[in-house]
């Protein structure tokens, strides 16, 4: 991957959840991504965001990253739950057409970054392949399944990176899957 000098850029390492969180297995990126972000202490360095659906608005974002591991629901003919792992130049080609349907945004804002010569120096994308696109807010059993061990993933892919990712002492044993599947305070 072509790129700006790791000087010049800001941010060492971005973990970028994407996808629908309104269509099922779609909302597997956020799921993640929020589950590293109330399971674990980020180092410096580290950003964890939600990216949903925003398209090139996540420009500056990946532009600004020398690494960049994007979490989503990855297409695949492969059981519903399996897990993916693409890597460097095998990432472009998928989001183009393996993926679900949000990706258009997501190859554009590749195509984006590659046009501007600023694409990550290194791009990864972890996922699990969807069972279900159908509006919901509730992962597919396999998917669900699937989601502590794709965290575990991402942990480790931070880690073969250069950034330690560690487990809170008062981290849950059994956090809910996404931000909404847990009890709303009384009076919301």
């Amino acid at each position: 991957m072509s790129g700006t000098s790791p000087e010049e850029r800001r941010l060492p390492l971005l973990i970028l959840g994407l996808g629908n969180v309104l269509c099922g297995d779609d909302g597997l990126g956020a799921a993640a991504v929020w589950r590293i972000q109330a399971g674990y202490d980020i180092p410096e360095g580290v950003e964890v965001l939600d990216g949903g659906t925003l398209g090139l608005s996540l420009l500056p974002w990946l532009e600004d990253a020398e690494k960049v591991i994007l979490v989503d629901a990855i297409q695949a003919d492969t059981p519903p739950g399996s897990p993916v792992r693409l890597a460097g130049e095998d990432v472009g080609p998928a989001v183009a057409v393996r993926l679900s349907p949000h990706q258009v945004g997501v190859s554009d804002l590749l195509d984006a970054a590659r046009w501007r010569g600023r694409l990550p120096d290194e791009l990864i994308l972890l996922g699990l392949v969807p069972e279900s696109l159908d509006v919901s807010i509730e992962l597919s059993p396999g998917v669900r399944a699937g989601l502590p061990g794709l965290v575990a993933r991402v942990v480790e892919e931070a880690r073969r990176l250069g950034f330690d990712l560690v487990p809170r002492r008062d981290h849950a044993a059994s956090l809910p899957d996404r931000p909404f599947d847990r009890p709303l305070p009384l009076g919301l």
